[in-house]
């Protein structure tokens, strides 16, 4: 009997132990997809709030009708941008926070990325 309370403690405080850790959880759910077209000067989808969660895959497609760079702050994430042309960034989602995704060139807002 004595061993098997043993052995049930040491479960529990496995189990506990992880759970209780400083490392951040890994996400298993699905890549979110961020799409955005810019022309004649407009965001579409207008800028908004996109949430995702932590250490979730994010990719960004953004297309544009002039050159321009995209860049996602706090990722320290660019791609250069080419008229008609999708540019991609991918990454994980892995800081706390919220980050603004922009144009350089244009300075336009596209959208706000918040990670929780």
């Amino acid at each position: 009997m004595k061993s098997l309370i043993a052995i049930f403690a040491c479960v529990v405080l496995a189990v506990t132990g992880c759970s209780a850790s400083g490392d951040p959880a890994t996400f298993s759910g699905p890549a979110k997809e961020i799409t955005v077209t810019i022309a004649g000067g407009s965001v579409n989808p207008p800028p908004g709030r996109v949430e995702v969660a932590k250490g979730q895959q994010v990719k960004i497609v953004v297309t544009s009708d002039v050159p321009d760079e995209l860049h996602v702050h706090g990722y320290d994430m660019s791609a250069g941008l080419q008229p008609n042309t999708p540019a991609t960034v991918e990454f994980v989602a892995d800081r706390d926070g919220l980050f603004e995704v922009e144009t350089h060139d244009s300075e336009m807002q596209l959208f706000q990325l918040q990670v929780q």
